[in-house]
């Protein structure tokens, strides 16, 4: 298990929490309100800092629900928290549903994954290996089973 510290930095903000036992995700909450236009972003303040080990980023997902049901979601998903950070935790909500969408303070807003990686050794070559699928990029592989 890794320690994963949670500072308040609003009054009012609510401690990220997992909904059920095993799940990946901590819920993230709104401390203030917003009222989002379809096609509008807005900054949601979670009212929160966090501190975590090096090696590991805070990954804040949309909430399926919301996605499927009411059309939100985050402008840069999944966006990455890093370690070294510490200023409060913002979420870019965006409305990409056909009605106005309110979110108040206490509302479920995203979900936050804390997610082990690896740093990359960089190589400056100037060949790479050849593959099956080489150069081939956006569509290359069709979009029907062969």
């Amino acid at each position: 298990m890794v320690k994963f510290k949670i500072k308040k930095v609003k009054e009012n903000a609510i401690i990220p929490c997992y909904a059920k036992q095993g799940d990946a995700g901590m819920d993230l909450f709104s401390t203030e309100k917003y009222i989002l236009k379809p096609g509008e972003r807005v900054l949601v303040s979670t009212g929160i800092s966090t501190e975590f080990p090096e090696g590991y980023e805070l990954q804040i997902r949309p909430r399926s629900g919301l996605a499927l049901k009411k059309g939100i979601s985050l402008v840069n998903t999944p966006g990455t928290i890093d370690a070294g950070y510490r200023g409060e935790i913002g979420v870019i909500v965006i409305n990409l549903g056909q009605d106005v969408f309110e979110i108040n303070p206490g509302d479920k807003i995203a979900q936050a994954v804390l997610n082990k990686f690896e740093t990359a050794e960089i190589e400056v070559c100037d060949s790479l290996s050849e593959t099956e699928r080489g150069i081939g990029g956006f569509g290359s592989t069709g979009v029907a089973k062969q």
